[in-house]
């Protein structure tokens, strides 16, 4: 609090964050216009009576798009895209060396990077509005549900509604790249925050108060609330440990100058992998259930998909994704950090960790104490992921609860960054406070 109170004080950091407000407003209505060809009525008649369970793909869509897909609005994609493509562009790091090169070059390699994720969004975009655009005409996006979603379906109009939602992830990608150069955190994270808090009070205050006053339970109310503060204290928590490796530089001669014989740390974080996991985990579980939603109801494997892998309270739900969270916790933190590309990077600037030598068996320590915090961190993100089906098995709700293991992650670690950088940014025009303590600085004076 002290931290917002100060920047409001500063006029280039309130300018900031009313840019960021204004950002998020025109993000906000954009997701309520919907777009050309779609009879709106019909569209909210069948978004109000589909029940839609938030970890699955579609769910995980609608939810970082803050409920525009279900709506048929232009930013009815959202983030997504450019979600998917940051990740497959760091994943081909791996796999292409020019990737790997422009990563190491430094601010024009990154540019460049940035350069080909914008590309591959707008291919991204283009497949998954035709998706959408097809499975609304077919009903399948709302479970057959409804139909006549597109009363006219040539394809003029269907190749106008591609353009549209694609344009939207466009302007949404700019959007984010303005809030991160001229605002105050993240971008896309923050766009994601709002999306998610867009949905979160009214699906909160639905278990207390129910659809007409009566059908609701205050106890399981207070359970819910008294559960999710527990759980974003402990969230934060762990987001902030770090496993501090102590890390010593050795005195070098250069020219005239001595340098190094500084001691410092290698920070590493129990959850390197952040909320990739999760994501990847229920995006790849909802491929079945889609592909089942075009196959014959009647037939036994659409049966079995349907009663297995579409229930997220189901044995093999649960032993799946608890399965494919530890997958991914190690695969995806294997790529993001290196241990042979730090030691490296340490022998070569003359640092080495106490009591280990430089070079490979720096490089083997490094990868020992990571399987270590790779298998604390799979166990913290199984517990955070799965707390929503136990509480759903629990209080037997019959509403979705409104949140689910990636919405607290995605919650507590935005507002850590976007709180991180505004205190950085505050700090930056507080003068007096280096000359004189207690005091705060005051814009004029």
């Amino acid at each position: 609090m002290r931290t917002l109170i100060q920047a409001f004080r500063t006029k280039e950091l309130r300018n900031k964050i009313f840019f960021v407000l204004g950002m998020i407003i025109i993000y906000r209505i954009g997701s309520f216009i919907p777009i050309p060809g779609v009879d709106y009525t019909v569209v909210q008649q069948c978004a109000n009576e589909m029940t839609n369970n938030q970890e699955n793909f579609i769910g995980l869509v609608n939810l970082f798009s803050g409920g525009a897909m279900l709506q048929l609005s232009i930013f009815a994609l959202g983030v997504m895209p450019y979600i998917t493509a940051s990740i497959v562009i760091q994943l081909l790091r791996v796999v292409i060396p020019r990737f790997e090169a422009l990563h190491k070059e430094g601010q024009s390699g990154e540019a460049k990077l940035t350069q080909y994720t914008r590309y591959l969004t707008i291919g991204l975009a283009v497949l998954q509005s035709t998706t959408i655009v097809v499975t609304a005409n077919s009903g399948a996006l709302f479970n057959y549900q409804c139909s006549d979603v597109i009363p006219n379906d040539t394809p003029w109009s269907l190749v106008v509604m591609v353009l549209v939602l694609t344009g939207g992830t466009g302007l949404i990608m700019w959007m984010a790249e303005l809030i991160t150069d001229k605002g105050i955190g993240q971008g896309m994270s923050v766009l994601i925050f709002m999306s998610i808090c867009s949905g979160f009070l009214p699906q909160l205050w639905e278990i207390g108060w129910g659809t007409d006053g009566t059908d609701g339970d205050w106890l399981k109310f207070g359970i819910v609330v008294g559960v999710l503060m527990v759980i974003l204290v402990f969230v934060v928590f762990v987001e902030l440990s770090q496993r501090r490796i102590p890390v010593q530089y050795t005195r070098r001669m250069i020219g005239r100058k001595m340098y190094g014989g500084s001691s410092t740390y290698l920070p590493l974080k129990i959850n390197m992998s952040g909320v990739i996991p999760p994501i990847f985990a229920s995006s790849i579980l909802a491929i079945p259930t889609l592909i089942a939603q075009f196959g014959d109801s009647s037939a036994g494997w659409v049966e079995w998909i349907n009663s297995n892998l579409a229930d997220t309270t189901s044995v093999w739900y649960i032993a799946l994704y608890a399965l494919m969270i530890v997958f991914f916790c190690f695969f995806y933190t294997s790529i993001t950090f290196n241990p042979d590309e730090t030691a490296d990077n340490m022998k070569q600037y003359g640092g080495f960790i106490p009591g280990i030598r430089a070079g490979n068996a720096t490089s083997r320590y490094l990868n020992y104490v990571m399987n270590r915090l790779n298998t604390v961190g799979a166990i913290y993100l199984l517990f955070v992921a799965l707390i929503p089906t136990v509480l759903i098995m629990a209080l037997n709700l019959n509403t979705q609860l409104p949140f689910g293991g990636t919405t607290i992650l995605i919650i507590a670690g935005v507002g850590l960054d976007s709180l991180r950088q505004a205190k950085a940014q505050t700090e930056q025009f507080q003068y007096a406070g280096f000359l004189f303590e207690g005091t705060d600085h005051v814009e004029g004076k």
